[in-house]
């Protein structure tokens, strides 16, 4: 075996690859409109953004149409770069319908729409002490049992501006019009400062959300079967939607 000759070359012939626009929006109550305005590129392309200087984009809700502007900035509160921004502020009312619009000069076009939802309050943050004085987080909220509901949970260390260390998302499929409540272990301890934060979610974006964490498990798993991330857009990928969310900050004490 050691001496036989174990390798062979395969040549495989890729597809050309087509780039398509890839959009990224969120509207959040009383901040600007912002977007990021990017396209896809080939696997063995160079890393670096593939930036569209010529896209237009469009924002319109109740009789108004806005564009924003191309400026590529970066935020540091949120470390999130942008490529389109405007002045408008966002005042959105549970049941507006806003949609969004981008062009380019190579005659692309990606659409989408989203519908503001109500905030989901969180009733209360509580947290349980075992023997080793370590404490578990339990957050309390209540479904509404007239509407199919979606949810993203998130926790941070001392500010949202860290990394969450912990997150994922539920419906009410099995605690539809119930109190809901979710659990964590015991891995905090006195004097921590958490940052809950619980967002009510379209279910375009819920399964957005779902398919880019299957994506991402599948990635370089030789045993995982690969999985499409679902847009929420048409005519390219991405996402466009409304956050809209509860949070609280709490210091564990005994």
């Amino acid at each position: 075996m050691v001496s036989c000759d174990m390798d062979k070359t395969i040549d495989i012939d890729l597809p050309p690859h087509t780039p398509q626009l890839v959009v990224e929006c969120y509207l959040e109550q009383g901040k600007p409109f912002r977007a990021t305005v990017l396209e896809t590129s080939s696997y063995f392309d160079a890393p670096t953004p593939p930036l569209v200087p010529d896209a237009e984009v469009h924002i319109s809700y109740n009789g108004q149409r806005v564009k924003l502007q191309y400026n590529p900035t970066f935020n540091e509160k949120q470390s999130k770069g942008f490529t389109h921004s405007s002045n408008k502020i966002m005042r959105g009312q549970p049941g507006d319908v806003y949609s969004i619009e981008v062009t380019d000069g190579k005659g692309r076009k990606v659409t989408g729409y989203t519908t503001v939802l109500p905030k989901v309050p969180i009733d209360s943050v509580k947290w349980q002490f075992n023997e080793n004085d370590k404490a578990l987080l339990l957050t309390y909220f209540k479904d509404n049992p007239n509407t199919a509901n979606y949810y993203r949970y998130m926790t941070h260390r001392d500010s949202v501006r860290n990394g969450s260390n912990r997150e994922f998302t539920l419906t009410d499929n099995l605690n539809n019009g119930k109190q809901i409540v979710i659990g964590s272990n015991y891995n905090y301890e006195s004097g921590d400062t958490v940052v809950v934060s619980l967002f009510h979610l379209e279910k375009k974006y819920y399964d957005f959300l779902r398919s880019a964490d299957d994506a991402e498990d599948a990635n370089g798993n030789p045993f995982a079967q690969p999985s499409r991330v679902i847009s929420t857009v048409e005519g390219g990928i991405g996402v466009f939607t409304n956050l809209v969310y509860d949070r609280r900050t709490v210091i564990i004490a005994r």
